[in-house]
């Protein structure tokens, strides 16, 4: 039997944990909703376009009619509930209407704060929190009067932009030296004003109203400098007060909010409370970001699936105003301990400012630009060192990665039919229109509804930046679930892991509640990973059938069906024998191509499916194993002559090559593995777009990581000099063994780097302890995983999967329709 669950509040909050919760189940509970406002829920940050009539009511609405009905969810619009009687577990409306519950939500948000001024109970004296709020403006404002506005906080200013784009004179007044001041620096704030006075609107700063006279309505407004102005208006946007006087009534515990554990339960096991109204280890909160990450984990409790508790939120604030991009975060002032690095051009209108401390960000502010803005909070969340970054940090993360033409692009200035994601040709328009008729609200949400982004990745970024251009502070900046089976990411399934024991995938699909009993093909080679990771070949059987396809068949499927045969020739290193035998073989099977990779292989495309046993097979009698390039794991080591034929050569990089892919080959890894080993520092070989690099040196090796070069480039980092091949060789299996157990599923090492920060692998790889312990590890992974696949697949009998079927016409039987 469903249990009652009874939500006060039809605000975005509350509703936000319902569709969660609706995600996790849908027959646990019988949901019923009360609402003061007769209206279904909407999206309050929307009401500044529709005072600036830029949008219509329906278009900022969140949860249509019809949503409540196909979720079987009772709405009651402009009934407001007058009290709780917690100890009989009901609660009552203005209508008189008595609820039960079993579960009780309180999600009443906050009210706004209107000073006790001498003419603020005047009719016109109004706050901006509301539709009936914006429908009152829309009716008073008049071209011969000025509108007033008090407070120089983001409703202030939205107020104020939303009046004055319908010619009204407007006045702002702030008591503060500089607006925005919760959100921006002195800097930040100037700029905006300045932007904001182009479009008429005065500003009053270090100023209060001292005074609203009217014999009934506003009449005029005095300020605190003197001035007298005629007004018919005045819009108090001067701070928000938790709404928590139905909590209070009814005995539960309250101080500047209402008191919230970790799971958003109150003082009453069987009360919730979310939202604005909620004080959660002192704090309260007002923007949106925190409230959607309280509502995911309220909403995983109510489903009684496990989940972490809410710890916080990490103050961060998207902004757009008059159509200029804002972004703030964390401690944006700093003090004197920190630091502050500072691009600023007032002529172009960009600033961008961080704040550091002992070398990680802490604080940041950015106007104009916030393209790499969840860049930026990344790092600030993730603590990452910058130490190698800080020289370019400021031109933004394209700077850094070598974008060949996939980053750094100005959203602003693309056209609606300009491609954004080549993988599955999708256009900026597709995107925003999706983004707006669809009310997507994440990158996820994109990237399942249009597909931009859900490919290769290399678009993700500027599709999050079209998101953040279109929404602004709507903008659900939340890492994704692994896929639509469940809600964790994949930070969450690796602890998860790491932390219990499990034999199979389907182990961990249980424990960890998916919502799919058998997986995707997203989740469960993800699984199958993780498990290899934590329990190596030897004590976890690698689930065959959760890999990809490629991984399942041991050879690439190209797009007319047949498949691409690799044999692994040792870093590129070959003899006339082995070519023969590469060239008979393929015109035994009459391959129709065959090409030299640029891996420096020979790569034989065309396969038909029933030929990939027995030209293993022979392959294998001619002394070749799988080059494996089709793996989650080492492809090919690519080197130069070196010092063994050229005059420019300081070391042996053919035979150290040759050497790294027989230690190295048969792994398997986050995503595929390149290495590279070049015999001088003119680089032949390419070693520094690769995942692991190696230079040879007068005085021994350099060592470079995470490299990339496919569709977005990216220059390695230089991580060390050695001077002993011994040396060089540690380094290779302790970084590998560090990547593949520390990355997340199909992250390549340059990714990899860029989340964690170049400083945080340095800290592991240098220390030499840390090194000697993941090289150990490396070598007893490695000892179950060189195990030839062709070979062991033939072994298994795996490959008779591969055979024709073949039916005897003369034991088929045909079946005629006949007329009756």
């Amino acid at each position: 039997m469903k249990k009652k669950l009874v939500v006060i509040g039809n605000g975005m909050s509350g509703l936000r944990t319902i569709e969660d919760l609706l995600e996790l189940t849908n027959d646990k509970y019988d949901i019923t909703i009360y609402g003061d406002e007769p209206h279904v829920n909407y999206n309050r940050i929307m009401l500044s376009y529709i005072l600036s009539s830029e949008k219509n009511f329906e278009d900022t609405i969140i949860n249509h009619q019809t949503w409540y009905e196909q979720n079987n969810i009772t709405l009651n619009k402009g009934d407001k509930v007058i009290s709780i009687n917690k100890n009989e577990k009901t609660i009552t409306s203005a209508s008189g209407k008595v609820e039960s519950y079993d579960k009780l939500l309180i999600a009443t948000g906050s009210l706004a704060f209107i000073p006790k001024t001498t003419g603020s109970d005047l009719k016109n004296v109004i706050a901006f929190r509301t539709k009936a709020d914006v429908d009152t403006i829309l009716s008073t404002i008049d071209k011969s009067k000025t509108a007033v506005v008090v407070g120089g906080g983001l409703l202030g200013l939205e107020a104020a932009y939303g009046i004055a784009k319908h010619g009204i004179k407007t006045i702002l007044v702030h008591r503060s030296s500089s607006i925005l001041s919760q959100q921006l620096d002195s800097t930040g704030g100037k700029l905006l004003q300045k932007n904001l006075e182009s479009y008429g609107i005065e500003f009053k700063l270090n100023t209060t109203v001292t005074q609203i006279d009217g014999t009934s309505g506003v009449e005029k407004v005095t300020f605190s400098d003197g001035d007298v102005v005629d007004s018919n208006l005045v819009i108090f946007a001067t701070g928000i007060i938790p709404n928590k006087e139905l909590a209070i009534n009814a005995l539960l515990e309250c101080n500047k909010g209402i008191v919230v554990n970790d799971f958003l339960q109150t003082s009453d096991e069987n009360i919730f409370a979310i939202g604005e109204c909620v004080e959660h280890s002192g704090n309260t909160y007002g923007l949106v970001a925190p409230l959607y990450e309280q509502a995911k984990v309220l909403a995983k409790y109510l489903a009684e699936v496990k989940t972490e508790g809410y710890n916080g939120s990490t103050l961060s604030t998207r902004l757009k105003i008059s159509g200029v991009d804002l972004f703030s975060a964390g401690d944006y002032l700093g003090d004197e301990t920190t630091e502050d690095l500072i691009l600023l051009d007032e002529k172009v209108g960009i600033y961008k400012k961080l704040v550091i401390y002992n070398n990680k960000i802490i604080g940041m502010v950015l106007y104009g630009d916030t393209a790499d803005a969840s860049w930026y909070l990344k790092l600030l969340k993730e603590e990452t060192d910058i130490s190698d970054l800080r020289t370019k940090i400021l031109f933004g993360k394209s700077a850094l990665s070598g974008d060949a033409g996939h980053g750094g692009n100005d959203v602003n200035a693309m056209s609606d039919d300009e491609e954004v994601c080549g993988c599955n040709g999708v256009c900026k328009g597709d995107i925003v229109r999706a983004i707006k008729d669809k009310d997507l609200k994440s990158l996820s949400d994109v990237k399942s509804c249009t597909k931009a982004g859900a490919s290769c990745g290399s678009c993700s970024g500027l599709v999050e930046q079209i998101l953040v251009n279109t929404l602004g502070d709507e903008y659900n900046a939340i890492e994704e679930g692994i896929c639509s089976c469940t809600t964790l990411g994949h930070k969450e399934i690796k602890l998860a892991i790491d932390n219990g024991e499990f034999e199979t995938v389907y182990d961990v699909f249980n424990k960890l509640s998916w919502k799919t009993h058998d997986g995707c093909a997203k989740c469960r080679p993800a699984i199958n990973y993780y498990l290899l990771v934590k329990y190596n070949d030897d004590k976890y059987k690698n689930d065959k059938r959760s890999a990809l396809v490629n991984d399942r068949m041991f050879a690439n499927i190209q797009k007319d069906g047949t498949y691409s045969v690799v044999p692994r020739i040792w870093g590129g290193l070959t003899s006339p024998k082995e070519l023969k035998d590469i060239a008979e073989i393929a015109v035994k099977y009459d391959v129709p191509t065959v090409k030299f990779t640029g891996g420096q292989r020979l790569d034989m495309l065309g396969v038909k499916k029933e030929q990939l046993e027995p030209m293993w097979k022979d392959l294998n009698d001619c002394g070749f194993v799988s080059g494996q390039a089709y793996a989650k794991g080492l492809r090919t080591v690519k080197t130069c002559v070196g010092n063994t034929y050229c005059r420019f050569g300081t070391q042996d990089s053919m035979n150290m090559g040759v050497l790294l892919e027989k230690i190295t080959w048969g792994s398997w890894t986050p995503h595929k593995y390149k290495l590279a080993v070049s015999g001088c520092p003119r680089n032949c070989a390419e070693a520094t777009i690769k995942d692991f690099g190696v230079v040879g040196v007068d005085s021994g090796w350099e060592i470079h990581i995470a490299g990339n070069g496919g569709i977005k480039v990216r220059v390695t980092d230089l991580l060390c000099k050695v001077e002993t091949d011994e040396e060089l060789i540690e380094y290779t299996k302790a970084f590998m063994q560090f990547y593949r157990e520390d990355a997340y599923y199909l992250e390549r090492t340059a990714h990899w780097v860029e989340r964690v920060g170049l400083q945080y692998v340095k800290d592991v790889i240098l220390d030499k302890e840390k090194r000697a312990f993941y090289a150990l590890r490396f070598e007893e992974s490695q000892k179950s995983a060189q195990v030839d696949p062709w070979a062991k697949a033939i072994e298994d009998g795996f490959t008779k999967e591969f055979s024709t079927i073949v039916i005897n016409p003369e034991e088929s039987h045909s079946f005629e329709a006949k007329e009756f």
